[in-house]
């Protein structure tokens, strides 16, 4: 007999692992979601998530409670008689009931080498703090943050401009793939699991808007770290005159040059700009309200030059 499977995930980062779930057979009794949310340009429209969409495409039973700490919502998670719960990217705490529940207990995709980058946003640190690597890991949940013990790993190298979006779309790919690795050896009962290291903690808190506006005053490497780290969403920004207005300009892709100036001075026609130490070439960016677009095509409509600034 197949196992019997619950998922539980939410963004699009979770979809492919649900595919690879259901594409290798397995018996998926419930998918657990986050509820749709308001979305739409006055946010009156309730949007569900990707994974609901997905597993409504598939025929699968979806379940969008606002908290799975009730007596009701423990009941009805065990009623469902699982034999594993697969997590990736669900948003909401689950319970030590909840935990408890699947007879071979919950299993989750995490996007990090952990230790390394315990928490909400393993991804998007990970590029910020200038990582070179990374990786998928499938672990056993426990009660702590992303401490239980690990069963698998995929590493993955983070190239010098790969934004935090570019790696999120590697990322599923692996964990999808690797997770179905994972119910195929614990199928078989040859999946075993490795105890944390103690050494190497780092925690990814959930990025705050506060910290997205780009300080030139930082050494280069920092400032495209940033700028790749927080690309595409929420998006570092700055602001500059343009038509003799200030503007908010959200930048998307960097590269490091070469140079030297007043830290947010424009060097050249390409973008080229000064930072505490060093200069960056910015790549894509994106007016408000407007796409993303390469740098040379914004500067043919903004016509910024040399010696103007950002803030």
């Amino acid at each position: 007999m197949p196992l019997r499977v619950i998922f539980m995930g939410t963004p699009e980062f979770s979809v492919p692992t649900l595919r690879a779930i259901a594409d290798a057979g397995y018996e998926i009794e419930a998918v657990y979601t986050q509820p749709p949310r308001a979305a739409g340009r006055r946010g009156l429209e309730l949007t569900p998530s990707p994974v609901q969409r997905e597993a409504e495409r598939l025929g699968i039973e979806v379940r969008t409670p606002m908290s799975l700490k009730s007596e009701a919502e423990q009941r009805a998670f065990r009623a469902l008689r699982a034999d594993v719960a697969v997590v990736v990217a669900y948003g909401l705490l689950l319970p030590k009931p909840i935990l408890e529940a699947p007879r071979l207990g919950c299993l989750n995709g995490h996007a990090s080498l952990l230790p390394r980058w315990r928490g909400a946003a393993p991804i998007q640190r990970a590029v910020m703090a200038g990582d070179t690597e990374t990786g998928m890991m499938v672990m056993r949940m426990e009660e702590g943050l992303d401490t239980g013990p690990v069963a698998m790993v995929e590493k993955c190298a983070i190239g010098p401009d790969m934004t935090a979006g570019d790696l999120h779309d590697r990322l599923m790919l692996i964990g999808a793939a690797l997770m179905a690795e994972a119910l195929a050896r614990l199928e078989q009962d040859a999946l075993t699991f490795t105890t944390q290291a103690t050494l190497g903690v780092t925690y990814a808190k959930k990025i705050d808007k506060a910290e997205t506006r780009v300080d030139w005053t930082r050494p280069a490497g920092e400032v495209h770290n940033h700028i790749r780290g927080l690309s595409p969403f929420p998006g570092a920004w700055c602001e500059t005159e343009i038509g003799g207005r200030l503007e908010r300009l959200k930048l998307l892709r960097s590269t490091l040059s070469q140079g030297a100036g007043e830290p947010g001075g424009i060097l050249d026609d390409r973008l080229t700009v000064a930072c505490g130490s060093g200069t960056i070439r910015l790549v894509e960016v994106q007016r408000a309200g407007g796409r993303p677009i390469a740098a040379q095509e914004f500067l043919r409509g903004a016509k910024l030059e040399k010696g103007m600034k950002f803030s």
